[in-house]
């Protein structure tokens, strides 16, 4: 198998097993992100410049690892450009979001506090929701 040049423009299927999402995400989040522009060729087949796979990783890792949902990655393109989603994505760390089950929920307040933008009262009355859960959780367990 050939290996392409880190230069060399991608077809969607290579794009999708290289970032591990099936290629249905990715043409939804070309309908999402105005900034993902794949140049399509005959009969529709895309293809994708290297600043669209760096963003698509930059994307992902905002979506996936750091908890953002589409409106919030749209909102940190809007207020930072792509330049902050292309240099994050040199820093992606191997920690998934869902991976934070040491740290305290007052540790995700003020970690995540940044990506959100509802007021401190409502995010402890979250919190406190948040807080039952986890408990309820844990006594089912106990229970099983």
């Amino acid at each position: 198998m050939l290996i392409k040049s880190p230069e060399a423009f991608r077809t969607i299927s290579e794009v999708s097993k290289d970032l591990a999402i099936p290629q249905h995400v990715l043409r939804f989040w070309e309908t999402k992100f105005m900034q993902i522009k794949p140049i399509k060729r005959g009969g529709g087949r895309r293809y994708y410049r290297p600043e669209d796979v760096q963003l698509l990783k930059g994307i992902k890792n905002l979506l996936y690892n750091d908890g953002y949902t589409i409106r919030g990655v749209q909102k940190v393109i809007k207020e930072n450009g792509t330049r902050k989603i292309l240099n994050s994505n040199n820093k992606v760390g191997t920690k998934s979001f869902t991976d934070n089950e040491n740290t305290t929920n007052e540790d995700l307040i003020s970690s995540n506090s940044q990506h959100y933008s509802i007021s401190d009262t409502k995010r402890k009355k979250l919190m406190s929701v948040l807080n039952n859960l986890v408990s309820l959780q844990n006594n089912i367990k106990q229970n099983k």
